[in-house]
């Protein structure tokens, strides 16, 4: 199986579906198609990468780009034209959505490609400078409708996904018979990394936790994307541990 890398962006419009969810729905059409032929297909978990948020740059609410890796036997023509259609049949009217999509077995400079994904964490960049490189690096880079600005993002997000310190997980971690959004439960590192789709659990410093460790959870449980790792993120909280607020979590 090869492993591909897909990023969207600029597919939303206000009270219509948001990227991450059409960013979901084709993970899962892709997953799909690979179970017709395989006899098991991982789950791919988006991550939201945030981008400049700037008056020249037109957005829906937070300019974030949608970004997952998938491991699959299909062929480029076949994932590309699933993530075309479905982006063709989701996108909102008013969207100007676009879709990078990197073959990672290719040969890429990788620092080039880190490197534009952070500048357009602090800097306006043009769909100019996204082709330019994208046609560089061999990365496929296209636009679908409107003014096809989200070409950016996209080449932007696999960027800030390769860097491996960067991203949000999409939607929230639920862990069976434990509360309901607004309980706290506690449960240990070893504990949240079995009931879940996580690596690891690091400290908002950096520091992976030991598996006896424990954490205090409530509200809602959000993973983030760093060290290359799928992680919770959690705080010192007297003499323990609890998820990270949603302060702290603004900065993925």
């Amino acid at each position: 199986m090869k492993s591909w890398l897909i990023c969207i962006d600029d597919t939303d419009d206000i009270g219509t579906k948001g990227t991450g969810e059409i960013a979901e729905e084709i993970a899962n059409l892709l997953a799909a198609e690979q179970l017709k032929t395989a006899a098991s297909s991982d789950k791919c978990l988006v991550t939201r990468h945030q981008l400049f948020v700037h008056p020249d740059i037109p957005y829906t609410s937070h300019n974030s780009a949608m970004c997952f890796r998938l491991e699959t036997d299909l062929s480029f023509a076949a994932i590309k034209q699933i993530c075309v259609s479905h982006l063709l049949a989701e996108s909102a009217e008013a969207a100007d959505p676009g879709l990078a999509i990197l073959d990672m077995t290719s040969m890429y400079d990788i620092n080039a490609l880190i490197a534009f994904g952070q500048s357009t964490k602090e800097a306006v960049k043009t769909k100019s400078q996204a082709y330019e490189l994208a046609a560089e690096l061999g990365i496929d880079l296209t636009e679908h409708g409107g003014t096809g600005q989200g070409v950016i993002g996209a080449l932007a997000g696999l960027g800030l996904r390769l860097s491996g310190q960067d991203g949000r997980v999409k939607g929230q971690l639920e862990f069976e018979h434990y509360g309901d959004g607004s309980t706290e439960f506690e449960l240990s590192v070893a504990d949240i990394i079995s009931m879940s789709s996580l690596q690891a659990v690091l400290s908002d410093s950096g520091d992976l936790l030991s598996m006896d460790e424990r954490v205090l959870l409530s509200g809602k449980v959000k993973a983030v994307y760093r060290q290359h790792m799928f992680a919770l993120l959690v705080s010192q909280h007297g003499d323990g541990w609890v998820n990270a607020s949603k302060q702290t979590l603004k900065a993925y």
